[in-house]
């Protein structure tokens, strides 16, 4: 008898938080049809049909995700609809989710897709699908059977990479000396993660810039550029990159988002400040 492949580790995220019975569910159809696989739980708390906050925290855990895992995300404002489930390879791994954009940053952060299925319901499931629980019953099916050792084509019709949904990020519009972009999230800190990346202050000619000026909308506000919260002052404003890679504004022991009034979306300028 030939063995049997090993198994690949789930990674798990989703809106669901843990107030409901929704996650446990998926684990239980995981266990079920994959006893020996194990899960690991991202998060559960990416805020209620948040496809934008769910997209940014899955971006940044990927590049640390173990080799060949499955990564199993569900935001899904749209189940039920038209919208369809998908299965997609890349950096070695298999993401599977609504094609909704959830998986569109994440995917960048992998080098891009290099292949994808449609998932067909009637080869994933092995139970009726109901309209408004997808992830019982078409994507912890796909993601357990593929942590098992199915292929991509065991669950559905190959798609082209490029049919795959994006998700509109606005690209930040880099200036000399400012950068126009916008809140693409917030953390249970209160710490505003901006839409723009170490290379887009370098582009600015603001990467060595002490001091920085966030102008959301109706006001001018000084931000000390930090390498870490511990650089700052208690309750002091500044800007440093996160884990992530990420611009972001942080207050050293205190919310942010609650002091300047920010949610996400919000624009944000970040310009030239002055010292003193």
């Amino acid at each position: 008898m030939g063995r049997s492949a090993p198994s690949r580790p789930i990674l798990f995220l989703s809106d669901f938080g843990l107030d409901d019975e929704y996650v446990g569910i998926c684990h239980a159809v995981i266990a079920r049809l994959a006893p020996t696989v194990p899960v690991i739980d991202l998060t559960h708390g990416i805020p209620p049909e948040d496809v934008m906050a769910g997209a940014v925290a899955l971006a940044g855990a990927v590049p640390y995700a173990p080799p060949e895992a499955v990564v199993l995300a569900v935001v899904d404002p749209g189940v039920g609809t038209e919208r369809r489930g998908v299965a997609v390879d890349a950096g070695g791994l298999t993401l599977v989710a609504p094609d909704n954009g959830l998986l569109g940053l994440a995917l960048m952060a992998l080098g891009g897709p290099e292949g994808a299925v449609a998932l067909d319901p009637g080869r994933v499931s092995p139970w009726p699908v109901s309209s408004t629980f997808h992830a019982r019953d078409v994507f912890s099916p796909a993601a357990a059977r593929l942590a098992s050792g199915e292929s991509l084509t065991d669950l559905g019709e190959a798609i082209d990479v490029d049919e795959l949904s994006e998700l509109m990020v606005g690209e930040p519009l880099v200036e000399s000396d400012r950068i126009s972009t916008t809140v693409i999230g917030i953390d249970r800190f209160g710490n505003l993660r901006l839409g723009a990346r170490a290379a887009d202050l370098r582009e600015a000619g603001l990467a060595e810039e002490p001091v920085l000026v966030l102008d959301p909308e109706g006001g001018s506000v000084p931000l000390r550029r930090v390498a870490t919260f511990g650089d700052l002052d208690r309750d002091e404003l500044g800007v440093l990159i996160d884990s992530a890679g990420w611009v972001a504004v942080v207050c050293n022991m205190a919310s942010a988002a609650d002091r300047l009034g920010l949610g996400r979306s919000d624009r944000a300028v970040l310009a030239r400040g002055r010292v003193g």
